[in-house]
């Protein structure tokens, strides 16, 4: 008896487990539904742009100042509006940057360092296309030191020829890793195939054929103050601003030369019936193990133009983060990619487009199909303000997050100078972005960013069948990777 007892236990146990389960599973179920809702969007949050003050010295230099007393912080940034756009030879500006603080009249590179590490900072430099920009962040009572080193290596450079060397030979090893990855090299065949431009960073033949000259005839060229704008960001107000730039750069001087004429596409006269996409364009790279595909397109307006806003909402909506359209099509639903996504690279008079993912070489055909799917929906429906709200939101939120560091004031307000913008711009950015359409955004992405080019980067082999199976109509371009030229129009070696 006692046996069977035990056993019945055992069972009524079992049926208790068996029923306290089943009665839970419509629970779990309710559970997941749940947890598959996203939740609504909240309001967007209030943002404070702080005040920007601005004056002038008796040379041309711009002043600009945000004062935040927080903290005893400040953070410098000398702003020259020059930069890849007018260079003679691809990477000389970007060379001729960051060799400022290699060595002055006064100090060598490593004394340079030394002296900035002992005042708790670091001093960088580095054009890009439309700039350059030379900056430091320190605490207020080493500002004076800070500024002083800053002032040296701007106003006397000296461009020594080890250093010349030394910066040749790590950017070509850079140059030489960066151009076998399949997602970097899209991006420098783009430039040439598409933007018609060259790379910010050079080739490794541009690079090595650099001359000490030019990068001083650089200088003499875009050094000079009524081109730049120093840029002051927290515990300094605008008469100490005034007052520290005019001790350190109060003396310096606008050479003679002209500027060099900016370098320059013209526009490009579009038919009304745009074709989707132009071109493709496939460079072999053989076992590259993964495929870059990218879609390009050369936006004829620039930074300043009042499609800057429905572009900006476009591209948030088809691949600016985590829940933007690309990203969900290839990542989260399919699982091919770690990430896709898009973005804008704003010119004075125009604007780079192009999206971006890298996957499986066998999915590069497939990946192709989705990006140009997604622009199709992009430019021929208009999006619900339930999808768009939430994008909007998202570039809200990322303008907001600018105004909690130093350096992103005054990243935000470079960007601005660069352009020719003023600081004002900064207190309408949100009400100009909630305003946007739906109809807006169709009728931009329409205009714009159709008729553009589809490259991969990968082993050809293994997307070759499924690619003409997906295109069957397309006219196929194929260079191979051994045949690429990167500093020829037609990126192909004589």
């Amino acid at each position: 008896m006692k046996v069977k007892s035990k056993k019945l236990k055992v069972k009524n146990m079992n049926f208790i487990q068996w029923a306290f389960t089943f009665c839970l599973l419509p629970f779990s179920f309710a559970l997941v539904q749940a947890q598959e809702q996203p939740p609504e969007p909240t309001s967007p949050r209030a943002v404070k742009v702080p005040t920007i003050t601005e004056g002038k010295l008796p040379n041309g230099m711009k002043i600009v100042v945000v004062q935040r007393n927080a903290v005893p912080l400040v953070t410098v940034n000398l702003l020259i509006n020059s930069g890849a756009n007018i260079e003679s030879k691809d990477g000389l500006a970007d060379m001729t940057a960051s060799l400022l603080t290699k060595g002055t009249k006064n100090c060598s590179a490593t004394a340079i360092a030394e002296q900035m590490e002992f005042l708790g900072s670091s001093i960088n430099s580095g054009a890009g296309w439309n700039s350059t920009n030379v900056s430091f962040t320190a605490t207020s009572d080493k500002l004076d030191k800070a500024m002083a080193i800053m002032s040296d290596v701007v106003l006397n450079p000296t461009f020594p020829a080890d250093e010349i060397k030394l910066y040749k030979s790590q950017t070509i090893d850079d140059l030489s890793v960066e151009l076998k990855q399949p997602g970097r090299l899209a991006n420098y065949v783009a430039a040439r195939y598409s933007f018609g431009e060259h790379s910010v960073a050079g080739t490794p033949e541009t690079i090595e054929a650099i001359t000490q000259k030019e990068i001083q005839a650089t200088y003499r060229d875009v050094y000079k103050p009524k081109l730049a704008t120093l840029i002051f960001t927290g515990d300094i107000n605008l008469t100490q601003a005034i007052a520290i730039a005019k001790k350190y750069f109060g003396l310096w001087k606008n050479p003679v030369e002209p500027n060099k004429t900016m370098l320059g596409r013209p526009a490009v006269a579009e038919s009304a019936n745009i074709p989707l996409f132009r071109r493709m364009l496939v460079v072999d790279l053989p076992k590259s193990g993964q495929a870059a595909v990218i879609y390009t397109k050369k936006v004829e307006f620039g930074r300043s133009a009042s499609d800057y806003f429905p572009a900006s909402v476009a591209n948030s909506l088809l691949g600016g983060g985590y829940s933007s359209r690309l990203n969900q099509e290839i990542r989260i639903k399919r699982g091919l990619s770690y990430g896709a996504g898009s973005s804008f690279a704003w010119r004075s008079d125009n604007a780079n487009f192009s999206t971006r993912c890298q996957t499986k070489t066998v999915s590069a055909a497939e990946v192709a199909e989705l990006t140009v799917k997604e622009i199709q929906r992009l430019t021929g429906e208009s999006a619900p303000e339930v999808e768009l709200t939430p994008r909007k939101n998202v570039l809200n939120g990322n303008f907001g997050r600018i105004f909690e560091t130093n350096a992103g004031i005054s990243n935000a307000i470079s960007e601005l100078l660069t352009f020719g913008l003023p600081t004002t711009e900064l207190n309408s950015f949100m009400s100009n972005t909630e305003k946007i359409t739906p109809q807006q955004v169709k009728e931009f992405s329409a205009n714009n960013l159709r008729g553009g080019d589809i490259i991969i980067v990968g082993d050809y082999n293994d997307f070759k069948a499924d690619l003409a199976k997906r295109f069957p109509n397309q006219q196929i371009e194929v260079i191979k990777a051994d045949d690429l030229d990167l500093n020829s129009e037609t990126l192909r070696k004589k």
